[in-house]
């Protein structure tokens, strides 16, 4: 077993383009301060920022069992498996954690199973069922509007939640990098958000939301076009995350010219 680190550098970069769908967001977080962070540079990543966000795990496809048992322990150390946290992980190490943990009557389970795509090239905007309104890329004239949007956002998909404060902070970065996004219905009303953050040449399209008395009208697959149009002339590879149980978001992103590359589980 190599030595750990508790540092990244250009190895961890250049292992992580084999998964770099998959693992995008780790890729980012793990040049900022965190919690916990420890590589081998070769076999395996374990990065924490900090509450209320998930644990990212790394190991490679022919990841051994001595190593999966490695990184369970660290994990049962470090309060991971405490029920309060959700690790993001391959499913092979998911499987082991599981049977691992229930041996020790312990009861761990895949919480959710999402799906990681990008969009090499949009399909013809005529294939979107069209509605009414515009796009709006916001100013901090509507640090307010978005902040209601993320806060919803977070509170009905009980994700990663925190505390006005912080949304809005998180909302007022997102519009002074001008990656922040909502629609404007015919009644000037805002219906739906959508942003992205980049990574390298990468634009991560998130905070795909509809407020619930405008759903089913397909505010929310215009707008993740046009977000995906604009990052993409703007010379970044669109690419999201989907919850892989929800059809109709997935199909919706297909529909525009989203591909499957990459699968991966959170473990709580």
């Amino acid at each position: 077993m190599n030595k750990l680190d508790n540092f990244v550098d250009e190895r961890d970069f250049k292992i992580l383009e084999a998964d770099k769908y998959t693992f995008f967001v780790l890729t980012r977080i793990m040049t900022r301060n965190c919690t916990l962070l420890l590589s081998d540079h070769s076999r395996m990543i374990i990065c924490y920022s900090q509450s209320p966000f998930p644990v990212w795990i790394w190991t490679a496809d022919d990841v051994s069992q001595e190593e999966m048992e490695t990184v369970y322990k660290i994990s049962d150390k470090n309060g991971f498996l405490d029920g309060n946290h959700g690790i993001n992980m391959k499913y092979e190490l998911a499987e082991y954690f599981i049977k691992r943990a229930d041996g020790e009557g312990k009861k761990l389970s895949i919480l959710k199973n999402m799906f990681a795509y990008d969009c090499p090239k949009l399909v013809d905007e005529a294939v979107l069922t069209k509605v009414d309104g515009e796009p709006h890329l916001c100013t901090l004239n509507d640090l307010e509007d978005v902040t209601d949007f993320k806060e919803k956002f977070h509170n009905e998909l009980q994700l990663d939640m925190t505390d006005r404060n912080r949304y809005r902070k998180d909302s007022q970065a997102l519009i002074e990098d001008g990656h922040m996004y909502l629609w404007k219905n015919a009644d000037c009303t805002y219906v739906a958000s959508c942003d992205f953050r980049v990574t390298n040449n990468m634009a991560s399209i998130g905070l795909v939301f509809t407020l619930k008395d405008f759903r089913r009208k397909h505010y929310a697959e215009n707008l993740v076009y046009q977000v995906t149009k604009d990052a993409a002339n703007q010379g970044y590879l669109p690419m999201l995350y989907t919850d892989a149980d929800y059809v109709a978001s997935n199909s919706c992103y297909v529909k525009i010219g989203y591909i499957l590359r990459g699968k991966l589980c959170t473990l709580g």
